[in-house]
């Protein structure tokens, strides 16, 4: 182990470790053909990422014609079957990504992923991606019974990482609020699937590309 400053660095995984923005929209469209609704472009799509698929879905509907309670519910095993089957078809890391987890693998720094998605879907895509044995822990939206913006998620990972000074990686207000909640460094990506302006998000630092990521955090 180096002098590297941090024990564990954790990972929002839709728009920051991965970019699945044409994965997702294609589940969402693929549930609104079901209903005869027209297709949404994925740059509609991108800022309904980020709370979950069901919320995603929701702002689906609500886009496209309303969203009755009853009707989201019923489509949302749908969408959930359709991206199960289809998780990794247009899903890649973002430029420089792996070459980060390299680098802080060679310091021996923990990495992790907390994410809203469901866990099994973050193991499996994770799984697909080749990366899911690298993480020290992989944290979903179900895994505890909160979801970020709540810093339990995050505060479940250090526990599963062993604990120590921690920085988190995202590209949301949810993850910075979450990453402060739960006392961890928070640095926001100006890359991932954005509603706002990346520095407004509030976080400590932020990166515009992930080769960006390891000089920073060495300077800390």
């Amino acid at each position: 182990m180096t002098d590297f400053p941090f024990a564990i660095v954790g990972f929002d995984l839709d728009g920051t470790l991965v970019d699945t923005l044409g994965d997702l929209a294609a589940a969402v469209n693929h549930t609104l053909a079901l209903l005869d609704r027209p297709p949404l472009a994925e740059a509609a799509v991108r800022p309904m990422i980020g709370r979950g698929a069901k919320h995603m879905l929701e702002q689906g509907l609500i886009a496209t014609g309303g969203a009755p309670t009853d009707m989201v519910e019923r489509l949302y095993p749908e969408l959930l079957h359709f991206y199960g089957a289809h998780i990794a078809v247009r899903s890649c890391p973002f430029p420089g990504a792996v070459a980060a987890l390299d680098r802080l693998d060679a310091l021996g720094v923990r990495v992790a992923v907390v994410t809203n998605k469901l866990e099994h879907l973050a193991r499996k895509l994770l799984g697909e991606l080749g990366l899911a044995d690298r993480m020290a822990a992989i944290v979903g939206g179900d895994t505890v019974g909160a979801r970020k913006p709540s810093p339990a998620p995050i505060r479940a990972m250090i526990e599963q990482c062993g604990k120590g000074r921690t920085a988190f990686v995202g590209d949301s207000i949810f993850d910075v609020e979450a990453a402060r909640g739960a006392g961890a460094v928070s640095v926001a990506v100006g890359f991932g699937f954005l509603d706002r302006p990346v520095d407004t998000l509030g976080a400590d630092h932020v990166v515009g590309h992930f080769d960006e990521l390891v000089p920073l955090l060495v300077e800390l």
